[in-house]
């Protein structure tokens, strides 16, 4: 009893992040994301997604993919991404102990916001990232009035 009464508060921080570390490890454990932006470890391909006043870009980071896989819509304003990605698989004589790089199709939807023009949508696939540009319609877009 003593010594609790006696612990300063700088230990009780240590205590708190000991925790929550322990948390974060058995929350990942079951395959959970460990806070709310973090992605679960099923979620490919890994993407980052721009605005620009012009665009929304979206960086789809895929390697190992043939190009002819994969199939980009636009929907009622949502971006699929869709396609399949195969690996070697490994001799027979060997038994795996850990698999951590994903085999097989996937699919990514991305809602856009509700200036993007689905008439204007570009993909290049160029060393494993798949960039989607989808452009803004210009009735929306910022322009410059001249005062006279």
């Amino acid at each position: 009893m003593v010594a609790t009464l006696l612990r300063t508060p700088a230990s009780w921080f240590a205590d708190f992040d000991r925790l929550q570390r322990e948390l974060d490890r058995s929350l990942a454990g079951m395959g959970m994301p460990v806070s709310i932006r973090a992605a679960s470890g099923e979620s490919f391909p890994a993407l980052n997604i721009a605005s620009t006043p012009q665009a929304v870009e979206v960086y789809a980071f895929a390697p190992g993919i043939d190009a002819a896989t994969l199939e980009v819509t636009v929907d009622n304003n949502l971006l699929t991404l869709a396609g399949k990605r195969e690996l070697a698989a490994p001799p027979k004589e060997h038994s795996s102990y850990a698999e951590e790089r994903f085999s097989g199709s996937f699919r990514r939807v991305i809602s856009l916001p509700d200036d993007a023009d689905p008439a204007q949508v570009e993909a290049r696939y160029s060393d494993g990232v798949l960039r989607v540009r989808v452009a803004r319609r210009e009735a929306v877009q910022p322009r410059r009035i001249t005062v006279q």
